[in-house]
């Protein structure tokens, strides 16, 4: 009896975290007033570019636009694509968990021949 249990459960275990893992996160992180910890929550974003980011919002004042966040070093027209979806200026943040995008691959271009 156990032997026909115990796959059975590993098969719901295993659709169980399938599901959570293609479930997206949802919420926001307010740049404005997020922490270094809720700022790291983003995608692509460590310690050290949350911390760059609350230092130049502590020197600069607010952003008035998300799309402003390319001024801190470290964030180009690229991370600010996968940012967009999860960053505001105003409201609460509201997202609760890391933001895990697949990595991006690198362009493969012509082959070199000799």
């Amino acid at each position: 009896m156990i032997r026909r249990i115990v796959p059975i459960i590993v098969l719901v275990l295993a659709v169980a975290a399938a599901a959570q893992a293609a479930s997206p996160a949802t919420g926001v992180v307010n740049i404005n007033t997020a922490t270094a910890a809720q700022l790291q929550m983003l995608p692509h974003v460590g310690p050290a570019l949350a911390k760059r980011i609350v230092a130049f919002r502590k020197a600069n004042g607010p952003f008035e636009k998300t799309a402003e966040l390319v001024a801190v070093r470290g964030i180009g027209e690229r991370s600010i694509k996968a940012l967009m979806p999860y960053i505001a200026t105003t409201g609460t943040t509201t997202l609760s968990s890391k933001i895990r995008l697949p990595r991006r691959r690198a362009s493969s271009g012509p082959a070199h021949v000799h």
